[in-house]
């Protein structure tokens, strides 16, 4: 198959396959180099010129870094971390969401941006209550995985909570449930919910708490 760099999508577009509509199916090592392939393409797309004095930067270290003519400086891909996490309430539910730009059935996790001087745990607390009003303890770092939609490295967290409450912001999350292993598996065997594509690490931390 055919691979767009440059434009990362779910289906095949004019015979061009995406990184999430291709990735599962590679093997690892194509995959990772893959994955740094769209998201140093993304970059050089999105940084054409020099952020100090707006010259066009040229591509220099085999598109490792973008270099200024006029002022010799050098600049490097950007990478935004942002955090991922499985809630846990005092009943083992799992706490699932949807975003307002989503179709109906299409639930995950809740994942969001890391701020500047946050610590990684201090960016979840956040995220958690700033979308659902749940404020969360037990923060534990579980796994990681890059993701170039467009420059992200997701980092996989699991919390938990003693007030499952939710007080939801409605321009972030249009729903959001707490679900039992049981409801969880019934609802993806009905076709209600997506099970999520093997490639995102939401369904690792999904699967895990399923105990799968």
């Amino acid at each position: 198959a055919r691979v767009a760099l440059l434009r990362p999508v779910d289906r095949a577009q004019d015979g061009w396959l995406g990184l999430r509509g291709s990735g599962a199916d590679l093997i690892p090592l194509d995959a990772e180099a893959l994955t740094t392939a769209v998201a140093l393409a993304n970059w050089h797309r999105t940084h054409t010129h020099c952020p100090r004095c707006g010259v066009a930067t040229e591509v220099a270290s085999a598109g490792w870094t973008r270099r200024c003519p006029a002022d010799g400086s050098e600049h490097f891909p950007r990478t935004d971390p942002a955090v991922i996490m499985a809630v846990l309430d005092p009943d083992d539910r799992l706490l699932l969401a949807r975003h307002p730009s989503w179709p109906p059935g299409r639930l995950s996790v809740l994942a969001g941006f890391v701020e500047p001087g946050e610590s990684l745990a201090m960016a979840v607390r956040r995220e958690v209550h700033e979308e659902v009003g749940v404020w969360v303890r037990e923060v534990s770092y579980l796994a990681d995985q890059p993701w170039p939609f467009p420059n992200s490295l997701m980092l996989g967290f699991e919390a938990r909570t003693d007030d499952p409450t939710l007080v939801l912001d409605h321009t972030e999350i249009a729903e959001a449930m707490w679900v039992t292993r049981a409801q969880y598996r019934t609802k993806v065997e009905q076709g209600a919910w997506g099970g999520g594509t093997a490639l995102s690490i939401s369904r690792r931390l999904i699967l895990r708490w399923l105990g799968s």
